[in-house]
């Protein structure tokens, strides 16, 4: 059944006439008709002539993501809506980003993109849940050998996307996504609202080296020079991809929680928490090869080319020593499940977010998990005096091929 969510709250896409026929009509009166009449066109609400519209499944900073059906085919989708009256419309530009890296493993496939009544939409291929979804579910712990698995995945998805000329900016555990049926075991990499391209793709001329810049990522897991306000480039995806690895295998980072006044104060206590932990004390307890990925990608300069294959290595090599068996078990499918919980996780057109036992930390309290915005946002919002309001988690979801049956 078709609720409320599953429609945008602003400027819905229909609305009966006659409520604007009898202004007299109480406001409640007129609420209900409006529920009763878009519940009524739920079986036509489309997208792309052949795209219907379902209940609303997650969100993100730049729009809305629904449930979708193709209903030629019958295929789910998700699809993405943003407001035509945007302050900072972003999502052309991101369909532009997954059309630069379309077919690559592990990134969303558009089906379509342009504009309905007063939306931009997006069709892409639906997933199951995030790492921080999952993360969640396992109580906020992830093993050495789900963490390895992981790693392997997560690199390479990073250097394919530097591979097609864009560094992602915004790496963090809601942008990954595990598959859904036979690719249920493929990490999925989303959200390009902030990605930037880091060099001309034809002559390969790196973007200039550039400091005083604002913000852009989230600050629990961006990247010391980020935080110095120098211009991102490849080596800080994969710092931040450091920390998120920490973060999964730690339950938490030493600058979680920081209280201040301000966005701006909670931030630079962020970043002086970040520059005074040593990695080998951010890493302690864990195995060696965590702080050689973190020295390694500080160590990397500017426009430097990371090298990929020695980061998978390290960690490959590390897996090896450990015995472990390279059979897609990760965490998560070891939990027990209540049966509620296994519907959830067997058909995400139900509920693509398996329940965690323990609340999500990213939120309105917690500020260093939030996103931030692009340099043009910041920019524009500073000088108004507005401060951004915490966007909430998005979730979208793809599939593609299946990842190697070995390393080896």
């Amino acid at each position: 059944m078709t609720t409320k969510d599953a429609y945008p709250r602003h400027n819905p896409l229909f609305l009966p006439s006659v409520c604007f026929s009898f202004p007299f009509l109480p406001s409640t009166l007129i609420n209900q008709s409006i529920f009763q009449y878009t519940t009524q066109m739920a079986t036509d609400l489309r997208v792309g002539g052949k795209y219907r519209i379902g209940k609303k499944i997650g969100s993100g900073s730049f729009g809305d993501i629904y449930l979708g059906v193709n209903i030629v085919s019958g295929e789910e989708v998700a699809i993405k809506l943003e407001s035509i009256k945007a302050k900072h419309p972003q999502l052309e530009y991101e369909s532009k980003v997954y059309k630069s890296l379309a077919g690559g493993v592990g990134v969303p496939f558009v089906r379509w993109y342009g504009t309905e009544c007063d939306y931009n939409a997006m069709v892409l291929d639906l997933l199951g849940p995030s790492l921080e979804d999952l993360f969640n579910f396992c109580s906020r712990k992830f093993s050495l050998k789900t963490v390895l698995l992981l790693a392997d995945q997560l690199i390479s998805r990073v250097e394919y996307t530097h591979s097609r000329n864009f560094i992602h900016r915004d790496i963090k555990p809601d942008n990954f996504l595990m598959g859904i049926g036979k690719r249920g075991n493929q990490v999925n990499v989303i959200d390009f609202g902030l990605a930037k391209k880091y060099r001309d793709p034809k002559t390969h001329l790196h973007i200039p080296y550039r400091e005083n810049k604002n913000l852009t990522g989230t600050a629990r897991y961006t990247s010391i020079n980020t935080h110095l306000g120098v211009e991102q480039s490849r080596r800080d995806d994969l710092e931040s991809l450091g920390y998120v690895l920490m973060y999964f295998l730690r339950g938490q980072l030493p600058w979680q929680g920081l209280k201040a006044a301000t966005k701006k104060q909670k931030y630079d206590r962020i970043m002086e928490k970040k520059m005074t932990t040593p990695t080998e004390l951010l890493t302690r307890g864990f195995p060696n090869e965590f702080a050689i990925y973190l020295n390694y990608c500080r160590s990397l300069r500017f426009d430097d080319k990371p090298d990929y294959s020695y980061l998978r290595k390290l960690f490959r090599d590390l897996f090896v020593r450990e015995a472990f068996q390279y059979d897609y078990v990760f965490d998560w499918s070891v939990q027990p499940r209540s049966v509620a919980d296994e519907m959830q996780l067997a058909n995400p057109s139900t509920s693509a977010i398996p329940r965690a036992p323990v609340r999500r930390v990213v939120g309105e309290e917690d500020p260093e998990g939030q996103k931030g915005g692009t340099d043009r946002q910041l920019r524009s919002q500073t000088k108004a005096g507005v401060t951004p309001a915490p966007p909430p988690v998005r979730r979208i979801r793809p599939a593609d091929e299946p990842v190697p049956q070995a390393w080896y």
